[in-house]
């Protein structure tokens, strides 16, 4: 298996969660996404932040929308989105980590000769998305219990895409679930599938595209799909905070 690259840590849960992502080593993370197609950032979340998420699942004022999974051929689990406005850590960290992503995102597609282009103000994004009628808000917790799973899918949601999302694991593995990885899986032209095995602990979070991303060949770059999922929770429960950066129809 492939190993996961600049798996960095944070400030400590005390400091502003500005503070955390400013800490984060943005030069390795983009590395390890060029080089692996995925990165990870050790205790973005704390212990008790990280639970705190997972136990608002219950509460439905919070959310717009549940899915469930097995309903839509998704997989088997469920989701709920939440509604605006966003609780203030998951408003915090879509705020903060996106404008050092949007780096990362500018340069993706220069090099995928995408025209499109991102500012460093995500409100500026958002109102882009809404123009277009995208007004939902796309940021959700994700709840699986033993032999759940999630299919390998892309996050669109609409026209306007940005090419990066998050995910964080609010349960701690080996304690609360077993089973249940995160994975992610590329496709190459011409070639066969390469999966790649993401592990997480409690608070870690995993930076990965959406839909595609840029490979340097011997004839310059060229784009590949991306496709992300869960392996089947063996035991336990597990539950996930996804950051989605555009809003959807």
């Amino acid at each position: 298996m492939a190993h996961v690259a600049a798996r960095d840590r944070t400030g400590p849960p005390g400091t502003t969660m500005a503070e955390r992502i400013a800490a984060i080593d943005w030069r390795g993370i983009a590395a390890a996404l060029d080089a692996h197609g995925c990165a990870v950032v050790n205790a973005l979340l704390g212990p008790e932040e990280s639970t705190a998420l997972a136990a608002g699942y219950g509460a439905d004022a919070a959310f717009r929308a549940r899915i469930v999974m097995a309903r839509h051929g998704f997989g088997r689990g469920e989701y709920k989105y939440f509604a605006y406005p966003l609780p203030r850590i998951v408003a915090e960290l879509r705020a903060a980590l996106y404008p050092p992503l949007a780096g990362i995102a500018n340069r993706w597609n220069e090099a995928m000769e995408i025209d499109v282009r991102y500012s460093n103000d995500h409100a500026d994004f958002l109102d882009r998305c809404h123009r277009a009628g995208q007004t939902k808000p796309t940021p959700l917790l994700l709840q699986y219990a033993e032999g759940d799973y999630n299919c390998l899918h892309q996050d669109v949601y609409g026209e306007h895409v940005f090419p990066l999302q998050v995910t964080v694991l609010l349960s701690a593995p080996g304690r609360d679930f077993t089973g249940g990885e995160f994975v992610l899986t590329e496709q190459r032209p011409r070639a066969q599938s390469r999966a790649e095995v993401v592990p997480l602990d409690q608070g870690d979070c995993v930076i990965f595209p959406v839909r595609h991303r840029p490979v340097h060949g011997t004839r310059g770059s060229y784009r590949v799909a991306m496709r992300h999922g869960v392996s089947r929770l063996r035991s336990g429960h597990r539950h996930t905070l996804g950051i989605i950066f555009h809003d959807g129809r």
